[in-house]
Formats: structure tokens, C-alpha cells, sequence
């Protein structure tokens, strides 16, 4: 009898592990990890052996960065520990997120704004981006007229906080026609989303254009709007200017799409990158489906290669939404060290 056909008898000889124990096993690591392990395993092919894959052959011109909701701010780090730990695990830049409550704010001067991105240069970093969570709960495409007014003010605000950062990227999410984890909230019909959202793009793009700050428009993977790259470079150039760009995200569209299909359509409009990992080993889509970068599915060496093809240069800013509640640092110190091996700058 060969090894497989074991699984067609109740139990695994000498070993009392049932076939139904088995399957389940099987459901949940997988019949490759079994097999490995010397479990005999229905239809399981054995591994090929090959070899560890080395640097990539050239190095890509990106920048290193990360954004600060991958560390416990304000919790448990300020923000100048939060630049010292960046700097010291080897990055170049951090991208700082705009709240009601912590360092960027609306009631944040700006003196005391312009301070901290002078604190980060001299630690030894750039301010990457500005990104903020309140683009959910004050939507520019809210049904509460008041909710989308209040959006809007904000949004200003951080044009100004990026400015005074000394940083040309901000992030900005266009608008929603659902948020499935607000279940009381109105659905907004696609076409009123998109009118909402370019009003709105309309209504910020004089202050973003003498302030010199990009409005990124960020894909978004539950916000049910802009969901192709079709529609996101038909939305971001029916503004005709030039600070009207894209906030490419490699993990939002990772369930159903490929970032390398999106970056050649998009090209050069992209002018800031989040790289989120994501595994399709999973059947969910949430914050918590997000992994460590190298921990999961996404063909990172064709990203890289569709990014270096349209000219992409910039910030390569690592976003995660679970920093490790014990030792938070090595969490920083592995996405640096994942960074230089997929950029080419260790072996």
C-alpha cells in the first residue's frame, strides 16, 4: 500500500490519527505543510527543492518608509521616540497621520507643526506623506450635508499641516458609496458619490495648488468607489492638474486584483505607494487580513518591476494597523530589513 492510500483506511496505521482528522488538519495548514511534517496526505505533491532566492540582480531606486499607525502612538511611544526608532531601524521617511487628538490636529499651530517637521530632519528623516483615518466618519461624499461641510474643513486643514511639514503628499480619500462596519449610515448611489467627490477635489484643489501639495487620491477597498484602475485614472484626470494624483495601495485591491496589473495603467500618476501585504490564503478582507511585509501572497519582485517601469522614485511607505503589543520594535526593524532585501540593498 503507498503512503497516500493510508487515508482510505479509518485511521493511520501506529498512529490513531483518523482520516477525518486528517482533512482537518489539511483544511487549516494546508496538505503541503503535512506532507512536510511525514503525514500522509490525500493528492499531496511533494515540494520541489529550490534554492533560496537571492538579492534581486538590481537595486530599485525607492525610498524606505513607514507609517506611524505601525507603532504605538500615542499609547505607549511619543512621537519623537517614534522618529528616533524609524531613523535608528534604518528608514528614510515616515508618513504621520492627522487625528483630533495627538500632535497634528486642527488646533495644532503652526509654529508648533512646522517644529516637528523640523524634528524629524534632524533626526535624520522626511515627513512622507500626511494621511488621516477622518476621512471615514466626515466623508467628502457623506449623506449629512454637515458631515461632508466638516470633511472638507478638515481636508483644508491638512493641506496645511503638509505644508508646514515640509511634505508635497497627501492622502485623500474621494468619497464612499458604503461603510460596511456603519451599518445605520444611508448607502450613497455611485454617480452622487462621484459628483459629491469632484465637487469636493474642486473646492480643495486652490488652496492644494498654492500650498503645492498633491492631493493623492488613495484606492480604497471597502469604500465601493474607484474600484478599477479604469475609473481611477478617468477620475483623477477629469481635474486636468497636475496636483491631482494617486496614493497607489498594493494590499486594498489584494482579494480580487494584482497591484503589478494596476501600476501600468495608472503610471505616472502614481506619486505616493502604501505597501500593504495581504495573503489570498485567506477567505476575509479586513484590517486584520493585513500581514508583515514578505508574510503573505503579493509578487512583490513584478510590483517593484512595474513601479521601476512607469518611473516610479518615490516612497515605498509600509502601512499596518496592529503594532505588536510586546517589544514593538521588532515589527519596525523586520519591515526595514524586508525593505532592503526587496529593494536590492542586502544580500
Amino acid at each position: 500500500m503507498k503512503k497516500s492510500d493510508h487515508l482510505h483506511s479509518q485511521n493511520h496505521p501506529g498512529s490513531g490519527i483518523s482520516r477525518r482528522e486528517i482533512l482537518a488538519y489539511s483544511s487549516v495548514f494546508g496538505t503541503a505543510f503535512l506532507a512536510a511534517q511525514g503525514l500522509p496526505v490525500e493528492g499531496a505533491q511533494p515540494q520541489a527543492q529550490t534554492p533560496t532566492p537571492q538579492a534581486p540582480a538590481k537595486r530599485y531606486d525607492m525610498k524606505k518608509s513607514i507609517n506611524l499607525w505601525a507603532l504605538p502612538y500615542p499609547a505607549k511611544m511619543s512621537l519623537r521616540q517614534c522618529f528616533e526608532l524609524c531613523k535608528n531601524a534604518g528608514f528614510e521617511a515616515v508618513e504621520v497621520n492627522y487625528a483630533l487628538d495627538g500632535d497634528l490636529t486642527p488646533e495644532t499651530s503652526d509654529s508648533q507643526v512646522a517644529a516637528i517637521g523640523e524634528m524629524a530632519r534632524n533626526i535624520g528623516l522626511e515627513i512622507s506623506g500626511v494621511c488621516s483615518f477622518l476621512f471615514w466618519p466626515y466623508s467628502l461624499t457623506h449623506e449629512d450635508p454637515a458631515r461632508r461641510k466638516r470633511g472638507l474643513e478638515l481636508a483644508l486643514d491638512m493641506i496645511r499641516v503638509a505644508r508646514l511639514l515640509g511634505t508635497p503628499n497627501l492622502l485623500v480619500i474621494a468619497g464612499s458609496t458604503y461603510v460596511p462596519w456603519i451599518k445605520d449610515d444611508p448607502p450613497v448611489p455611485h454617480d452622487v458619490c462621484e459628483k459629491r467627490a469632484k465637487e469636493a477635489i474642486k473646492k480643495l484643489l486652490p488652496a492644494a495648488e498654492k500650498a503645492g501639495v498633491y492631493l493623492n487620491v488613495e484606492n480604497i477597498f471597502v469604500n465601493g468607489f474607484l474600484h478599477s484602475p479604469q475609473e481611477m485614472v478617468a477620475f483623477v484626470d477629469s481635474f486636468g492638474s497636475p496636483f491631482v494624483k494617486v496614493h497607489f495601495d498594493t494590499g486594498n485591491i489584494a482579494q480580487w486584483h494584482f497591484a503589478e496589473h494596476w501600476i501600468p495603467i495608472l503610471g505616472k500618476r502614481i506619486q505616493n505607494v502604501h505597501l500593504k501585504e495581504y495573503s489570498k490564503r485567506t477567505n476575509e478582507f479586513n484590517l486584520n487580513a493585513f500581514r508583515p511585509l514578505l508574510d503573505g501572497t503579493t509578487n512583490w519582485p513584478a510590483v517593484l518591476d512595474a513601479l521601476e517601469a512607469v518611473g516610479y522614485r518615490g516612497y515605498l511607505t509600509f502601512e499596518y494597523f496592529n503594532p505588536y503589543p510586546y517589544w514593538p520594535e521588532a515589527l519596525v526593524y523586520h519591515t526595514s530589513d524586508a525593505l532592503d532585501r526587496m529593494l536590492g540593498r542586502k544580500a
